[in-house]
């Protein structure tokens, strides 16, 4: 199982990168956007929703895309909307605040958002928010620095967490809603996105532009950030897998499940990300 897991994360990765830093924003925006539908497919199985109002979700997300893409101006060359995408970013970022008070109180007050209109409702933030906030670090750097670095940084989280875990692992987080995920998980997972955050930080500062040294200390807060989301994106899947009995979201990829079980803790990560990089790079 494991041996699946990391091939299949291994090829994902390296499929992203190739995509990410060979086609235009528009192509980009085009190939997340049909992943964010599958994922929309996925979501629509935590609402419990039935064929015909799963196609109706699934179009309406679709729908709300091609009015953000029109927003944005994905569709023209040159005419990208940061400030647009920050206000989107900064709404997301609130979201997933919100998500966390929601993981801390599980099950308490599961009855307040435990219908299907209000998961689909979530559903709908959760994945178009993560939709912009990625476009608009592509549109940030055409290369794909920054999309790259943003996963890179969410699966050393991952990777830092399952390791760490199972070597240390003791005093378990949240026990309801994810039984093997442990507090030494939780730091291991932290130090090694430091690490990597700061790698990252030394090659923009020798390939990119020069780096101060609130520079640094930036970057290094701003893995602390995407360690905290991405680990509220990870619980937050699991509350709602629990919450409508699922083991998987699906089983698209294999030794992970489904795309929604490998992006979880990015939907997270992504919005706050994206607003402290936008303020970070009006800055440098």
């Amino acid at each position: 199982m494991l041996k699946q897991r990391i091939i299949t994360a291994v090829l994902l990765l390296l499929a992203l990168v190739v995509m990410t830093t060979t086609v235009g924003l528009q192509v980009f925006a085009l190939i997340t956007g049909i992943l964010v539908l599958i994922g929309a497919g996925e979501w629509a199985a935590f609402a419990e929703l039935g064929p015909k109002s799963r196609l109706t979700f699934v179009a309406t997300l679709g729908l709300s895309l091609l009015g953000l893409a029109a927003a944005l101006g994905v569709l023209e060359e040159g005419v990208f909307d940061a400030e647009f995408a920050l206000g989107i970013a900064l709404l997301g970022t609130l979201f997933w605040s919100l998500m966390a008070g929601a993981v801390a109180s599980f099950p308490r007050f599961v009855e307040s958002w435990n219908d299907k209109s209000r998961i689909s409702i979530m559903g709908m933030i959760a994945l178009l928010g993560t939709w912009v906030g990625i476009v608009c670090l592509k549109a940030l750097r055409a290369d794909g620095t920054l999309v790259i670095m943003l996963i890179i940084m969410v699966a050393a989280v991952d990777v830092g967490a399952f390791f760490t875990g199972k070597l240390l692992g003791k005093r378990k987080l949240a026990p309801e809603l994810s039984p093997n995920k442990t507090w030494e998980g939780v730091w291991g997972g932290v130090a090694l996105n430091l690490i990597i955050s700061l790698i990252f930080a030394v090659l923009f500062d020798r390939y990119v532009q020069a780096f101060s040294g609130i520079d640094y200390i930036a970057f290094a807060a701003l893995a602390l950030i995407v360690a905290f989301f991405s680990v509220i994106g990870d619980l937050v899947e699991s509350m709602l897998k629990r919450n409508c009995a699922l083991k998987d979201s699906g089983s698209i990829l294999p030794g992970h499940g489904g795309l929604l079980d490998r992006i979880d803790g990015l939907m997270a990560a992504t919005p706050v990300s994206v607003a402290f990089l936008i303020v970070l790079m009006e800055a440098l």
